[in-house]
């Protein structure tokens, strides 16, 4: 192949990622894009709490789970937890300058506690979802 033919591809392919990445960019609803990248499935709560958020998705009998930092950038500790009834909690634990998460368990209908951490905040929900 020529040294044209090569550059021409390049060119070509370098364009093709430029376009798709411009469409992602622009793409309607970004803020439920930029979330929604975490888990699959619908968001189904949102929970606040002194230094963060838990954002909880769900998609057939699947639980998701993500801890938000309402101040990103430093390193902290941060963990989130779900937990079906009946099973131990998935955890990821660890310190994380923006999010700690995804962690997804099967719950099929059964109840699930959520928990979440960021710094010294701390959010427990009670079994909900059921």
């Amino acid at each position: 192949m020529h040294s044209g033919a090569i550059r021409r591809r390049l060119a070509l392919g370098l364009a093709v990622l430029t376009a798709s990445g411009l469409l992602a960019v622009a793409a309607p609803g970004d803020a439920q894009a930029a979330t929604s990248a975490f888990c699959p499935g619908r968001k189904v709560r949102v929970l606040p709490f002194s230094t963060g958020t838990v954002l909880v998705y769900k998609r057939g009998g699947y639980v998701c789970a993500v801890t938000l930092t309402k101040r990103p950038g430093a390193k902290r500790k941060m963990s989130v937890s779900v937990q079906a009834r009946g099973n131990r909690p998935v955890v990821d634990a660890g310190r994380y300058a923006h999010h700690a998460g995804p962690v997804t368990v099967h719950a099929g209908r059964r109840c699930v506690w959520l928990r979440g951490q960021v710094g010294r905040g701390k959010f427990n929900s009670g079994w909900i979802l059921c």
